[in-house]
């Protein structure tokens, strides 16, 4: 009989106490922001008063408080099929009938990588259509139909198979063929994949869910390149992307890496926003470069995944790290069944499980890091478009003006509007309708 305390029942109990305070803290943080929503919900907000009406606000509101409910409803699920993976044998079980039907080797190893991603990516389906055709529905922003959303479906499942499986492979192939330093080897290789992927991405992948078209506004193209110019920025294209295609919601991004980097506007986005704000919107964006935030946080990402590998690098030797997860190791077989897919897939699920304590530490990073870059536009461009053009996007894309702080304070990646305007000039006063007598 094992002890109390053998490693494998303390992880156990650590990992199952984890799993709780997790989720207790996820369900404080949401009931919080709940009630706070809702006892600002009668009111606009003196700061914003003269610019969001009182129903856009209260829109908001109720977007918000939806959103968070059936947030709150997919944790509860997906902490249940998390137990059921792990503590209630179901991954054991998915391994025990791939090896009893294929034996152990590299096409068993994958084809339990892939059952358990297509089973967690079925579970998952009906969030997903949830999330789109009523909820998103309901607050007028999806623009989808059940065919193009059935679409997207079918072409990211092949595309994860056609790039997942072959680099899953990879990484087993490392893992038995490199010894004990595989995860050092394996860090290399993910992170070759990731520098290629950012190359190939905008040029072959984004292109097969969207159309690109190169943007057709001279005055506003000789605008943005001038405001590049400035700042010393280059990019391969400037490029309108067809997002009311899927959604109402509104935005601009950086994509690609070196000589392939591109700027994409929704084109929803231009429809809202006048040519400065525009401008001043593609400031805040260059901002994150000249500050170097892409890079850093990059290599934050890289570094975590070197630090995460090594550790399980060191777990993948231990029996422990598995039946404390509720797997039997393959050592049924004498050996020749190696645990390479069982160790990524418990690793994979454990880790969220700890890593959700370091949300704030990252949100705070991350909100340091967009006043950087609110304060470059404000100098490159005009603070006060910047202002004005945050003020539409918040109105058009229904997001709160008045979060929760503890809620915001730990999983907001921007700063809550008011904290973020304060620190902005004053936008513009909005333009008049003009009659003639």
């Amino acid at each position: 009989m094992p002890s109390l305390l053998s490693p494998s029942l303390l992880l156990t109990y650590v990992f199952a106490t984890a799993l709780v305070l997790g989720l207790l803290l996820k369900f404080w943080l949401a009931s919080r922001q709940m009630r706070h929503v809702a006892r600002h919900r009668g009111a606009v907000p003196a700061a914003f008063a003269a610019r969001i009406p009182l129903a856009a606000h209260q829109k908001a509101a109720d977007y918000t408080i939806a959103r968070t409910r059936l947030a709150l409803l997919h944790t509860a699920f997906g902490a249940a099929v998390l137990l059921g993976w792990t503590l209630l044998g179901g991954l054991d079980a998915l391994n025990q009938v791939l090896l009893a039907a294929l034996g152990g080797g590299m096409l068993q190893q994958l084809a339990l990588l892939a059952a358990f991603a297509l089973i967690g990516g079925l579970l998952d389906l009906p969030w997903q259509l949830h999330q789109t055709f009523v909820l998103e529905q309901r607050y007028g922003f999806n623009q989808m139909s059940l065919r193009l959303w059935l679409a997207d479906l079918l072409k990211s499942t092949l595309l994860g198979a056609a790039i997942g499986l072959p680099l899953a492979a990879l990484v087993l192939w490392l893992m038995q063929a490199t010894g004990g330093l595989w995860w050092l080897w394996a860090w290399g290789a993910w992170m070759g994949f990731n520098l290629l992927f950012m190359v190939v991405y905008p040029l072959f992948i984004a292109p097969l869910f969207n159309r690109f078209q190169p943007l057709a506004d001279e005055t506003l193209k000789a605008r943005v390149t001038a405001l590049m110019q400035r700042c010393g920025f280059s990019a391969r294209g400037l490029f309108v992307m067809d997002g009311s295609r899927r959604s109402a919601h509104a935005n601009a991004y950086f994509t690609g890496f070196g000589a392939a980097k591109r700027v994409v506007f929704y084109d929803t986005l231009l429809r809202q926003l006048s040519a400065g704000e525009v401008e001043a919107v593609l400031a805040h964006e260059l901002g994150h470069f000249h500050h170097r935030h892409i890079a850093r946080r990059l290599a934050g990402v890289f570094a975590l995944s070197l630090a995460g590998l090594a550790l399980l690098g060191w777990l993948a030797t231990r029996a422990w790290f598995y039946t404390g997860l509720g797997v039997t190791p393959n050592l049924s077989l004498g050996g020749s069944a190696p645990n390479d897919a069982l160790a990524l897939l418990l690793f994979m699920l454990a880790a969220p499980v700890f890593s959700i304590f370091l949300t704030p530490l990252m949100a705070r990073w991350s909100r340091r890091h967009e006043f950087q870059a609110d304060a470059y536009a404000a100098r490159q461009a005009d603070g006060g478009q910047l202002a004005s053009a945050l003020l539409k996007l918040y109105e058009d894309n229904a997001s709160m003006l008045t979060p929760d702080p503890v809620y915001a304070r730990f999983y907001f990646s921007h700063p809550p509007a008011a904290e973020r305007l304060a620190r902005l000039p004053a936008p513009p006063p909005p333009a008049q309708a003009t009659t003639t007598p």
